[in-house]
């Protein structure tokens, strides 16, 4: 968990995430839930179509389960008749104030984008 830990680290990694959306889709998402977002939309596999508020908090939970499950924290329990996964809680988080909750997802953000896009970063 020390690289996570590593705030300067990660934050240097998470700018090249933003650029790489900037030269991807033309703009940066303004936050994390922004690119948690765009995450859901890519592990949905639908592409982009109109997604209510509900819908779009739903997409927010399957990408933090996703980026989470490379912590071993979620697993994948299977999808829906719709198509949309479903994730379980298989190890707690741990209890974090809000500032290193957010460097956890980050630090898996760029673990997901290293993985599962192949970004080099």
């Amino acid at each position: 968990m020390s690289k996570i830990t590593d705030n300067q680290d990660v934050e240097e990694k998470w700018k090249h995430i933003l650029l790489f959306f900037k030269q991807t889709i033309g703009k940066k998402p303004s936050d994390l839930k922004g690119v948690l977002f765009l995450i859901g939309i890519q592990e949905l596999g639908k592409g982009p179509e109109h997604f209510s508020k509900e819908q779009k908090q739903d997409l927010i939970h399957i990408a933090t389960c996703k980026v989470l499950s490379k912590g071993g924290f979620y697993t994948l329990v299977g999808t829906d008749e719709e198509g949309w996964p479903h994730w379980e809680l298989v190890k707690e988080l741990p209890p974090f104030d809000l500032f290193s909750q957010e460097n956890l997802l980050k630090h898996y953000v760029i673990e997901y984008f290293r993985q599962e896009i192949g970004l080099h970063i």
